[in-house]
């Protein structure tokens, strides 16, 4: 089987979009979309594609204002993802299941509520609904739509973004919660996380991002609502070492009905990147299982 890299063209607000996509493997469908964050792309699902391809025709894609393709400046907000989501499901591919990571795990809730049949079976790894400043306070501020504000401004906002993208805080983050073991974060893999900062137009969704200002719901009760509404089964898989506070989060979706739950021994945001065969391990069965 050979690996297909690809990019397809999307509009945003009137402004054209680049957005790289991988392919392989072969059987039905499954899309694979990566977390929403500074330093996340598609190939953080390589490993795990590679394994899931034995199984699946995958399909793994690159969110818009993300990735390493240049981005151009707009305003990122749910909706827009929100639509961006709706032309995957219309244009690109047509899954027979869907796995979703982080912030994709959130936005995928969002539209399968509305269109259940349009994903086929939901695996949700590491799902988040909050970014990381209102997670770290514990509410939305006035402040942080500000800071996004300055960083949308020629010169100084390219600077107070790359304060916060340097390779100490890459480091930081990394090995805080991305990653249970902080070796795995060598010199070839820092690399390939700048080359994501550094993207041209990089700011703009990255910190909207970490503002909150792509947060799929407002709270918990809509987040849990949302899986609440979905009729088919869903399986959540979230990594033993998740930060407390976004682990709670998770393991909120656990009391629903329909929803089944799958703790890795070991892993923290990121668990299906450090550890992808045992991640296929655990989802591999209800990805393939018939409702």
């Amino acid at each position: 089987m050979d690996w297909i890299e690809d990019q397809i063209e999307w509009s945003a607000d009137g402004k054209k979009v680049a957005i790289g996509l991988t392919r392989f493997g072969a059987g039905k469908n499954l899309l694979l979309l990566p977390a929403l964050s500074s330093i996340s792309t598609r190939t953080e699902m390589r490993s795990l594609q590679e394994r899931l391809g034995t199984s699946f025709a995958t399909t793994a894609i690159d969110w818009p204002g993300f990735g390493t393709l240049p981005r151009p400046r707009v305003d990122w907000r749910p909706e827009l993802y929100r639509t961006f989501l709706r032309f995957v499901m219309e244009s690109v591919v047509q899954p027979a299941a869907t796995i979703a990571a982080g912030h994709a795990a959130g936005y995928v809730l969002a539209e399968a509520a509305e269109n259940p049949a349009g994903f086929g079976r939901l695996c949700l790894l590491s799902p988040t609904w909050r970014g990381p400043l209102p997670t770290m306070t514990g509410r939305r501020m006035a402040l942080f739509r500000g800071l996004v504000k300055a960083v949308d401004l020629p010169l100084i906002g390219s600077v107070i973004y790359r304060l916060n993208v340097n390779s100490t805080v890459i480091g930081m983050m990394a090995r805080g919660h991305v990653y249970a073991d902080p070796t795995l974060l060598t010199p070839e893999r820092m690399a390939e996380k700048r080359a994501v900062t550094e993207a041209p137009g990089a700011r703009y969704a990255s910190f909207r991002f970490v503002a909150g200002e792509l947060d799929p719901f407002i709270d918990r009760d809509a987040f849990q609502e949302s899986a609440r509404r979905i009729p088919t089964k869903i399986l959540v898989a979230y990594g033993g070492g998740t930060p407390r506070k976004s682990k709670a989060e998770m393991t909120g979706l656990a009391s629903l009905p329909d929803v089944l739950t799958v703790e890795l021994p070991r892993g923290k945001l990121s668990f299906y990147e450090e550890f992808p065969d045992l991640t296929r391990e655990m989802i591999a069965p209800f990805l393939l299982e018939s409702d």
